[in-house]
């Protein structure tokens, strides 16, 4: 069985496909820049290819990915896919679950546009441009927020008035769900335990970041919230801070609406405090090598911010299990890593420094006497999509 995994930015568009008989990757393939000089890229078996390309739609995006597929001969037929998966950010209350897409699907979707209007269009274009060139696959969307649906309404209601809340459904969702959800059952595995007995903080850390308490194998509560902007610091956006900053700054710079949202969106957390870089590494370079002071302050803020919300968490959980990092930062930033868990061995939390020194593996990396386990896990969303396709349409 083959799995073709669609993912839709409003000016990209990455496929995969996945043989679920091992679960190997066929091919990774994306086209940036759609509507210009579109930038290809294709990975097969380790082997990278780059190509520029005028392409004008994601229907002709995923054409000729397509074709790049039989003509590389990935696969010989496209009667070889056997089911579509989608990424699909928001599925807002109405999605608890990955679900195979039908006209009442898509209008859910539809719906859920005002949750995340620059997403959700897009991943429908994706939708529709497979219904269109593999008219008889079963598509299924996959949802960033399904698996944070198991969250109390403690975790996510918001404080403002209910009525809010009734007529336009502002709320904690969370995202990277297939993230967290990919992660804490690759622990599971590794402790051979079922994901219904662990409790786990997953920490999934990059250029957006958030961090998940796991509750016997369910969200039960995460950092992201009515958007991504909510929880951490991540690349450029702020995470939480004080709303009254945000009227402060609209009268004292003179500014719109949808200025005071792209400063908080695109012109802070680690570019806004460092003034080098949204990069982590680039950050670090700056900060150890060129004794760059803000470049400092930024990497110290960020592993608060993160000890912050693990904290909280700890003190949520009935126990802890195990301690999962991923993510870009997550996965290949041993710093970070250390300076997040430091000082924790009262909470029964200690990593070894040694085991520590190395990036993009899977790895423990907790010490000999630490009560809880700490992980090292790369994510693969993508993966997660093909498993729950498959799932669905066996």
């Amino acid at each position: 069985m083959n799995i073709l995994v669609v993912n839709c930015g409003s000016s990209s568009l990455k496929i995969q496909i996945f043989n679920m008989v091992d679960e190997t990757s066929l091919i990774k393939a994306s086209v940036e820049e759609i509507k210009g000089n579109s930038k290809v890229n294709i990975e097969i078996n380790g082997k990278k290819d780059h190509l520029e390309k005028k392409i004008s739609s994601h229907d002709g995006a995923l054409d000729f990915l397509l074709k790049e597929v039989l003509d590389r001969k990935v696969i010989s037929s496209l009667d070889e896919i056997s089911a579509i998966g989608h990424r699909v950010v928001h599925g807002g209350e109405k999605f608890n679950s990955a679900v195979i897409i039908d006209d009442v699907v898509l209008s859910g979707i539809e719906d859920c546009v005002v949750l995340a209007p620059l997403h959700n269009p897009a991943n429908i274009e994706g939708i529709n441009a497979c219904k269109r060139l593999l008219p008889s696959k079963n598509n299924v969307a996959v949802f960033d927020t399904a698996f944070h649906q198991t969250m109390p309404k403690e975790a996510f209601l918001y404080p403002i008035p209910y009525e809010y809340y009734e007529k336009y459904k502002i709320r904690k969702y969370g995202f990277h769900g297939s993230s967290h959800k990919f992660v804490a059952g690759r622990v599971a595995q590794i402790l051979g335990q079922p994901i219904s007995d662990l409790n786990i903080i997953t920490c999934h850390l990059g250029n957006g970041s958030s961090i998940t308490a796991i509750k016997n194998g369910q969200s039960y509560n995460t950092t992201m919230g009515f958007t991504p902007l909510a929880g951490l610091m991540m690349g450029t956006r702020c995470g939480d801070i004080d709303p009254a900053i945000i009227p402060y700054l609209i009268k004292k710079e003179n500014l719109s609406v949808e200025q005071i949202d792209n400063i908080l969106n695109k012109k802070s957390g680690l570019l806004g405090l460092s003034g080098v870089s949204s990069d982590c590494r680039e950050i670090e370079d700056q900060a150890w090598n060129h004794n760059n002071e803000r470049a400092k302050i930024a990497l110290d803020k960020l592993s608060f911010r993160i000890k912050e919300a693990l904290g909280s968490y700890l003190a949520l959980l009935p126990g802890i299990d195990a301690i999962v990092f991923t993510g870009g930062i997550g996965e290949k930033s041993p710093e970070t890593r250390e300076m997040v868990c430091s000082n924790l061995d009262h909470l029964g939390i200690i990593i070894d420094k040694e085991k520590n020194k190395f990036k993009g593996q899977e790895r423990e990396i907790s010490a000999s006497d630490s009560k809880v386990k700490v992980f090292v896990i790369p994510t693969n969303e993508e993966l997660m999509i093909a498993r729950e396709t498959k799932e669905l349409i066996k």
